[in-house]
């Protein structure tokens, strides 16, 4: 099994859109890809920031580069991640 984590921000304002739109469009999307194990989503305030950290389990590395393509360290991004996201992680942790 392999874990990946990947951490964004957004500004506190944003935070319940980005969760309502990560939980519509992302979490499926992980789901729907063969050898995805499980997804969980957590966040947490940090000042005036929102911190989104994203879990995903995966049977191996080849399910990975299913969703993440050639390179497995590269982090995926959604078509409107760009209008909730002050900062991202541009890889992730295995």
């Amino acid at each position: 099994m392999i874990m990946r984590i990947w951490r964004g921000w957004t500004r506190v304002e944003d935070a319940d859109t980005y969760r309502d739109y990560m939980t519509r469009v992302a979490l499926p999307g992980y789901a729907d890809i063969a050898g995805n194990v499980a997804v969980y989503m957590t966040s947490r305030r940090d000042r005036d920031r929102e911190e989104f950290t994203m879990i995903t389990v995966w049977e191996s590395l080849d399910a990975v580069r299913a969703f993440a393509g050639d390179d497995p360290t590269r982090a995926v991004f959604y078509p409107d991640d760009d209008a909730y996201l002050v900062d991202r992680e541009r890889t992730v942790t295995h």
